[in-house]
């Protein structure tokens, strides 16, 4: 095709575009990853206005682009080598988000009452503060009741938040025998209110480090990662089960998520063939399991290096929608991952290696990981800081 030829074919295709119809260039853009989104909203105001309004926004986020993996790293001696990363599994692109300071003006307090989940970064003690993943601007509530650090926290209906055990924080010292009551903070009241605490049986381990998470069904489950005890919080009723056991054959440790139509177990296994990362279906009224599929060997295998029998423990394993990442939280390979996407309608895994993390990436003394679905305004707002431009 000769200059002439091509030059008449790109107008006669720029014409054609032009003419579509708002709903269906709407449509088109819909289907385009978040950071193809951000640049193609500069070709034309047109385009700018359909993918800046808050209907396209709502359409594109439950449409087709999946949750976003966040890992947040904390440096104990300045706050200026934190380091915060978000990964958009459409694009298959890292981007590094603006630092800033996981202490608020008026306070300091320990690494350990540093939390991220659902889009938001919580500061759990001396004072509870949150401020959302890509606009950082720390918001003050009330004090909970009781002041805590490593708790399970979630966020649900309407922003709401629930806290979940932790550890007993009151004046720079901590009770870690102390079972601490479960809390829900209400925004449209501005109030926490005390419920329940987690039942007796997580006594030994009633903190972040040794529990998982997963929302579902209008429940909080929480799972013992090494204990492999269960337990669901009702959030409307305020009432927890009874306390179950979900352990399968030659699990070492294991965490809980909650995918788009099913609780999934995902864990480290020790059989008589080697070690193994297995995914199960979890029937949220029975907890009774049943395998999904496992991970491929040699991708297991490539997030670690050695032979030692502990090196498994650096592994950290969180998931939203259809999306299960499984990554390692030690320094040495710069924190390497994996991704495995469940089909929501035949439950087949798909696993890929997620690419290495942009460089330079600075050695962290604690890494907070999380999976959350994104708003296209969020990321307007972002765009130069991500480099989208």
């Amino acid at each position: 095709m000769n200059p002439s030829s091509s030059s008449s074919l790109s107008s006669h295709m720029a014409t054609e575009i032009t003419h579509l119809s708002s709903d269906l260039i709407e449509l088109i853009l819909s289907f385009l990853p978040i950071s193809t989104l951000i640049k193609v909203s500069t070709v034309c105001k047109n385009w700018h206005c359909i993918i800046s309004s808050s209907s396209f926004s709502s359409t594109t986020t439950n449409h087709n682009h999946k949750p976003w993996f966040f890992l947040h790293g904390i440096h104990n001696i300045s706050y200026k080598n934190n380091q915060s990363f978000a990964f958009d599994p459409t694009s298959n692109t890292w981007f590094l988000l603006p630092t800033f300071p996981t202490t608020t003006s008026n306070q300091h307090q320990p690494n350990t009452s540093f939390i991220g989940t659902n889009g938001f970064f919580f500061i759990t003690a001396p004072k509870f503060c949150y401020t959302t993943i890509l606009h950082p601007f720390w918001h003050a509530t009330p004090n909970l009741h009781f002041p805590r650090i490593n708790p399970l926290l979630c966020v649900f209906n309407d922003n709401k938040f629930v806290v979940v055990g932790g550890v007993k924080f009151i004046g720079n010292l901590v009770d870690i025998e102390d079972r601490l009551d479960v809390e829900i903070y209400d925004p449209s009241l501005g109030s926490w209110e005390i419920c329940p605490p987690l039942p007796s049986d997580f006594r030994s381990g009633n903190s972040s480090s040794s529990l998982s998470s997963a929302l579902f069904k209008g429940k909080l489950y929480v799972f013992g990662i090494y204990s492999c005890f269960v337990s669901s919080f009702d959030l409307e009723k305020h009432v927890w089960s009874d306390v179950q056991t979900l352990r399968p054959h030659g699990v070492v440790f294991s965490f809980l998520v909650s995918c788009r139509k099913q609780l999934v177990l995902a864990g480290i296994c020790n059989l008589a063939h080697g070690s193994c990362f297995n995914l199960w279906k979890v029937d949220e009224i029975t907890m009774e399991f049943s395998e999904i599929g496992a991970m491929p060997h040699d991708l297991l295998y490539d997030l670690f290096d050695g032979d030692e029998d502990d090196k498994f423990a650096s592994l950290k394993c969180v998931g939203l929608g259809d999306l299960i990442y499984v990554f390692n939280e030690d320094y040495h390979r710069v924190y390497p991952a994996c991704v495995c996407e469940i089909d929501a309608d035949s439950g087949e895994c798909s696993w890929r290696r997620v690419p290495q993390m942009p460089l330079p990436v600075n050695k962290f003394h604690k890494v907070i990981s999380f999976c959350s679905t994104i708003s296209l305004h969020s990321v307007l707002g972002q765009r130069q800081n991500l480099g989208l431009h």
